[in-house]
């Protein structure tokens, strides 16, 4: 007998027809299992080369990702915080999380899915698809991890700023890698760290250990950010510090925050010149 997981694969394989389709099926699904099968099986038939790039029967890319019901979304400045010292602060951090990764995986689909005609190495591709399987693993811990606790993705409230930020790029690849990867992915680098301090000291080395994973996986995914808006510039003969901050500005609304993880950041192949003169300047 199958299980649900088994027919949701085998329904996802028949589905995939390319990796534009594949990614645009999966960001349109508000069945969370469903969406996160499609995107790893997508994944794994590209990296195997078995799929096309895209298809002329590759369906429109939807305004937004599909979501279920709940939860409900919010402004962010109306998202409660809570001590991680209390069970009810560790599931409100981790269905935050959660919220983040889901919101990850379609960012990093719809990458793929928007900007399938530019003119880039099929090794783009590669990368975003890596970084889509990766955030759709993360999904599921996270949300294995707060039924763990009995809880589940959708009992609190969150916010819709990440794809907000998608929204305001969708018409400019270069400008995509600056905000999602580049900012938002990045700020995972400066923040984890000592999410992970706090969930040991609570005793809570499960919810540690999930961090970890997500943790060092995120460097790979500012990496492959800073990699191609380093091509991108390269293709433009534009100084990649100097764009950076302009299209901060121009795209981000906000200012950058400190304290910044200055090492792990320059692993992943961005230092502090292209951030450091923005944290007073982008609020604009």
């Amino acid at each position: 007998m199958k299980t649900n997981e088994q027919s949701i694969s085998t329904a996802a394989e028949r589905i995939i027809i390319s990796l534009r389709g594949g990614a645009i099926e999966a960001i349109g699904s508000a069945d969370l299992d469903r969406k996160t099968t499609i995107a790893q099986e997508s994944a794994t038939r590209w990296f195997e080369r078995r799929l096309s790039l895209r298809s002329p029967l590759d369906p429109a890319l939807p305004d937004r990702p599909g979501r279920p019901e709940r939860p409900d979304l919010i402004p962010p400045k109306l998202v409660e915080k809570r001590s991680l010292h209390t069970l009810k602060g560790r599931i409100a951090l981790l269905h935050a999380i959660a919220h983040i990764e889901l919101n990850a995986v379609d960012l990093a689909l719809d990458i793929v899915a928007r900007f399938a005609t530019e003119p880039v190495p099929h090794s783009f591709f590669d990368g975003w698809m890596q970084v889509a399987f990766e955030e759709a693993k993360h999904f599921r811990m996270v949300r294995n991890r707060l039924r763990d606790l009995g809880a589940d993705y959708g009992d609190m409230p969150a916010h819709d700023g990440l794809w907000q930020a998608a929204h305001a790029t969708r018409n400019d690849l270069t400008a995509r890698l600056a905000v999602v990867p580049l900012i938002l992915e990045a700020r995972g680098l400066d923040v984890t760290p000592a999410l992970q301090a706090k969930m040991r000291e609570t005793g809570d080395m499960e919810s540690a250990a999930v961090l970890d994973v997500i943790y060092n996986d995120e460097k790979g995914h500012v990496a492959v950010g800073a990699k191609w808006f380093r091509f991108l510039c390269a293709r433009e003969k534009r100084d990649p510090v100097r764009a950076f901050q302009e299209l901060v500005r121009a795209n981000f609304r906000g200012p950058l925050k400190a304290p910044f993880n200055d090492i792990a950041r320059a692993e992943a192949g961005l230092t502090p010149s292209f951030y450091r003169a923005l944290t007073a300047t982008s609020s604009a």
